[in-house]
């Protein structure tokens, strides 16, 4: 199968599951207890006029079947209809929060792939006392939650030693970086131990294979072997990993940015779940799962051009 074919089909997948996930997203907010109406009400009684007045004002009033196909019309004009706790456009608020929720996973994007593959090339060349305390942080790393990485790393680094910001994103990108590196190191910490660990795991698998074993018989200079043969040939394994990567980070961002009080999506996700903010939950949620899709779709045409020996499809590799 052509890389084009592939991707083209793969869009396709992606439209159908966009689709379905979209039911599930709108569907998923009026089966929760409680209404929007009760939090704009803020627990005072309302006249049944008044009720009916919230109700046609939010399409709270049509049945689900017509409301689904209205948003899902508003979506595909790029319109993500209206909040009904902040009372503005959604489209807005999304445009207000994503800078720093996007800068926060970049930045922690690049601290699992900078420092997590750095300590499984470490790990698995050095062995010895080096892979072994590789191997102790690492599992610490895997068995801290990120919001308990949040509170340890705030009580430490902003709290008592006064080295970074508590909480906030700052104003300019010298600030907001300031701001978000707490953040970006306790979103990153969990992942950081486990792609260590996996890319350890595959290093050493290839270590162990013949044509490595031929190569440095024959004299080719080892920081050459492991960087062209080892380290390139377990990149497949690790790009698997994309996907899980990218999905984490988007669900741990929720828990950091509140712990930190980040301005992002992801606080932003939160609130309004618990105000039953049905249009910005709807969004976010929709927006998530389009991302993880599309980081898929890239790890899954990235793979044949790290592995070669990767097919695109049924009998062929991507030649």
């Amino acid at each position: 199968m052509s890389l084009l074919g592939f991707a083209l089909r793969r869009l396709v997948e992606m439209a159908v599951t966009l689709l379905g996930a979209s039911f599930v997203i709108f569907g998923a907010m009026y089966l929760a207890p409680g209404n929007p109406a009760s939090f704009l009400l803020s627990g005072r009684s309302a006249s049944p006029a008044a009720l009916q007045a919230i109700n046609a004002q939010y399409h709270l009033d049509a049945p689900f079947a017509v409301r689904y196909v209205r948003w899902l019309g508003q979506l595909l004009h790029g319109d993500f209809g209206r909040s009904i706790t902040y009372r503005t456009d959604v489209s807005r608020l999304l445009a207000d929060r994503l800078p720093a929720t996007l800068l926060l996973v970049t930045m922690a994007l690049l601290l699992v792939l900078v420092v997590g593959l750095a300590l499984g090339r470490i790990g698995a060349v050095r062995g010895g006392a080096v892979d072994s305390t590789i191997l102790v942080t690492t599992t610490l790393a895997v068995g801290t939650p990120s919001f308990v990485a949040a509170v340890l790393l705030q009580g430490l680094f902003a709290l008592r030693l006064h080295w970074f910001p508590a909480g906030g994103t700052g104003e300019g990108l010298g600030q907001m970086l300031w701001h978000l590196t707490l953040p970006a190191v306790a979103l990153a910490l969990y992942l950081i131990g486990m792609l260590a660990r996996v890319s350890r795991s595959a290093m050493l698998d290839v270590l162990g294979q013949e044509h490595v074993t031929v190569a440095l018989s024959r004299g080719v200079p080892h920081r050459k072997v492991i960087g062209r043969h080892v380290f390139r040939n377990a990149l497949g394994t690790v790009l698997t990993t994309g996907g899980l990567i990218v999905s984490t980070l988007l669900v741990c961002t929720v828990l950091v940015e509140s712990a930190f009080g980040v301005g992002g999506i992801g606080q932003l996700l939160e609130l309004s779940i618990t105000t039953k903010d049905f249009p910005t939950v709807q969004a976010i949620s929709l927006i998530m799962v389009g991302l993880f899709m599309a980081v898929n779709l890239v790890v899954d045409l990235l793979h044949p051009l790290v592995d070669p020996r990767v097919a695109l499809g049924p009998g062929r590799s991507a030649g």
